[in-house]
């Protein structure tokens, strides 16, 4: 079995999971592997091409990024959550 064949073979496997393990589907389930798994080769000669950086700006731990509003204005920070107080334990006696 090629490399190909086994990551179609996933790919069937995790369709044929998320929909529920439905019976009867085995043919359609690997088409759409076959697809899929096609697009994924192709997006990764496309990747070879240098991508233009994505604007971010930081939002707690991760990076979040910034579109810009219909009117052009870049839309205000959204408020950040309260941290919660950490629980300490009682001591036993």
């Amino acid at each position: 079995m090629t490399s190909n064949e086994y990551r179609i073979r996933e790919l069937a496997y995790q369709i044929w999971q998320s929909e529920g393990c439905p019976e009867g589907q085995q043919e359609r389930h690997w088409h759409m592997a076959c697809k899929l798994a096609e697009a994924e080769s192709l997006a990764g000669v496309q990747q070879a091409k240098p991508r233009k950086p994505v604007a971010t700006r930081k939002a707690g731990p991760a990076a979040v990024p910034v579109a810009p509003a219909a009117n052009g204005e870049i839309p205000a920070k959204p408020a950040l959550k309260k941290p919660r107080a950490t629980r300490t334990r009682p001591t036993s006696p």
